[in-house]
């Protein structure tokens, strides 16, 4: 039987490049995005090219929103054996004196909260049978510290990686593996759910490498690149492998 892959944020960006990498597999694949209609030409191109995929509007920071979402895709297929938790915002850039309380709720409760929700509820549904279950965290809170004004995000994005690693123990006996993306500069969309405020001018610090920030490739990576490593990580060529954060960033985090 195909194996049924969740995939949150699938509408766009690494998301949309991983489900469609996924049904490329012979995966069967649900998008969760608030976003439909993007969702939805993702879904049309994958059903053209031959794979399975269905939509569902969740937002992944409601719970009541998130276990529906979770029934349905269990009503449809009968399974659930991969989760790429992978919806998340930038939010709002900010000064921490200067960031309302609001903005950091907002942020934390997209990124961090949200993958809480998504594991907790798709454990039962792995239990007997084992699966695979992927974070896309970031380099930021991680490696790197130097993109100012992202306090909340950073910290949603480090909350995760730690997050990831207590799950990974704790599911390791019902087979079910956990690990943790943490890209760096990707050609996504995020930036279109990004608001810098001018103040974050007044706390930066000029960071400059003389060759540029890309060592690998000079160039921010593409979301395909991405999806590569999530279809690794969710397929059994990694099936001793939990607990772990894999970076993708052609080096950029070691500047």
């Amino acid at each position: 039987m195909n194996k049924v892959a969740v995939i949150t944020g699938g509408g766009s960006g690494i998301g949309e490049a991983t489900a469609k990498r996924m049904a490329k597999e012979g995966i069967r694949v649900c998008l969760f995005d608030l976003k439909e209609s993007r969702a939805e030409q993702v879904k049309e191109e994958i059903i053209n090219d031959g794979g399975e995929a269905f939509v569902l509007d969740v937002d992944v920071s409601d719970e009541n929103r998130v276990t529906y979402g979770l029934e349905q895709v269990v009503s449809e297929w009968g399974r659930i054996d991969i989760l790429f938790n992978n919806a998340g915002i930038n939010g709002t850039l900010n000064p921490i004196e200067e960031m309302k309380v609001e903005e950091w709720d907002q942020t934390i409760e997209t990124n961090l909260r949200s993958t809480f929700l998504m594991v907790k509820h798709t454990i039962p549904y792995m239990k007997e049978n084992g699966g695979s279950m992927i974070i896309t965290s970031s380099i930021n809170g991680n490696r790197t510290f130097s993109n100012f004004g992202m306090s909340a995000y950073s910290t949603s994005k480090a909350g995760q990686v730690a997050f990831m690693k207590m799950a990974a123990l704790e599911l390791a006996q019902y087979r079910i593996r956990v690990n943790a993306i943490c890209p760096g500069a990707i050609e996504t969309n995020i930036d279109q759910n990004t608001d810098k405020k001018e103040s974050v001018e007044d706390i930066e610090i000029p960071v400059e490498y003389p060759e540029g920030s890309h060592p690998l490739e000079q160039k921010p990576g593409s979301p395909e690149q991405v999806a590569d490593v999530v279809y690794f990580l969710a397929s059994d060529a990694s099936s001793h492998v939990t607990g772990t954060a894999m970076f993708v960033d052609g080096a950029e985090s070691l500047l």
